[in-house]
């Protein structure tokens, strides 16, 4: 699937429009329950995002932290297609994909939060989330370090013929690394079952990714150079993201080797909470705004017959779920200074170097 890079110059670089018809994917071959099921993952993506912002002016969250508001359909469509023994490997804006994996709210944030009940012991903070148990293999702070990583995770699928997949998402800015070029290419000579997704969000941190890329699609217009088929959805439509997710895992399971996807979405904020986002051109952000990803799924799930009482039940149903994982995690303990010495080595401890 195509999708037009409908640019209009204004100022020092290009404006990017939002990329379709909201409607476009309402007769798309989606059982009912599986769309109930995204509804549910973009809400709580979406309440969980702004939860964690809150408690960021609250001064609550240790360190930096990056959130996808305006970003979940790409995590929702891809995280409900996975198996569960599938891998999924993050960037450091990793907490919609963490949660799309089946992690307990309370867990990630209690993360976020320093705490000893945080899914990594209040250790890792927001940008290193990992829960092997559900498959996330990490969120990865080093651009593009994690794409040779999942090649490794996709080769050991390959060799005990699990049938798992590798899924790798990162940014707009990964494709300008040598990373990048490196990992598909091993993935494409030796076959691998991995999956790489582009969430191109129009920024590099700062920079507009269309001024320094030497091509309008940073990942599609690169796939031919390994052999690979350059595709680009709708990453604010979480059906478009659930099919190309379901097509490209059939096609990796197959043995047909690596698929890469580009998905066009918008973040509504700033790179990280210390970013107002001001570098965007006036416009821009009210124009993605309208293409909200929850606002075209609410749209299509009514026009598909479900009543506005059971949409709002579900809206409902996650922010009490997204309070009550809150309490839980403000009230975690703070850790033991002694754990700080644990994880550290291959026996948790560094009483072996003495």
């Amino acid at each position: 699937m195509t999708l037009p890079l409908e640019a209009h110059r204004y100022g020092e670089h290009d404006m990017v429009m939002p990329p379709g018809d909201p409607t476009s994917h309402d007769s798309a071959d989606v059982p009912l329950e599986t769309r109930l099921k995204l509804y549910r993952m973009l809400q709580t993506l979406r309440q969980f995002e702004k939860r964690a912002y809150d408690l960021f002016m609250q001064q609550l969250v240790k360190g930096t932290s990056h959130l996808s508001l305006g970003m979940e359909a790409i995590a929702a469509g891809f995280g409900t297609a996975m198996r569960p023994d599938d891998y999924t490997f993050a960037t450091y804006r990793g907490h919609a994909h963490t949660l799309a994996r089946g992690v307990p709210m309370e867990g990630v944030l209690a993360e976020l939060l320093g705490r000893a009940n945080g899914l990594l012991g209040g250790k890792g903070g927001s940008m290193h989330l990992t829960s092997v148990e559900h498959g996330v293999m990490g969120s990865y702070a080093i651009i593009g370090a994690h794409l040779t990583i999942a090649n490794g995770a996709a080769w050991s699928a390959q060799y005990r013929e699990s049938g798992q997949v590798a899924v790798c998402f990162f940014g707009d800015g990964t494709t300008n690394i040598g990373a990048f070029h490196e990992a598909l290419n091993y993935a494409a000579v030796f076959r691998l079952p991995v999956v790489f997704v582009c969430e191109n969000n129009l920024y590099m941190e700062y920079t507009a990714i269309s001024d320094i890329t030497a091509v309008a699609r940073p990942a599609a217009d690169r796939a031919s150079a390994y052999g690979l088929e350059p595709i680009m959805i709708d990453g604010n439509d979480a059906d478009a993201c659930y099919l190309a997710a379901v097509s490209a895992f059939a096609h990796a399971r197959s043995g047909a080797g690596p698929v890469l996807l580009e998905a066009l979405t918008y973040r509504h904020g700033g790179h990280s909470r210390a970013d107002p986002g001001k570098y965007k051109p006036p416009g821009e952000l009210e124009a993605w705004l309208g293409y909200d990803p929850l606002t075209i799924y609410r749209g299509r799930l009514e026009r598909l017959g479900v009543p506005t009482a059971e949409i709002q039940a579900v809206d409902d149903e996650v922010a009490a779920a997204v309070d009550e994982a809150t309490t839980a995690a403000k009230n975690g303990a703070i850790p033991d200074p002694a754990a700080a010495y644990t994880d550290v080595w291959a026996d948790g401890g560094s009483s072996w170097r003495n």
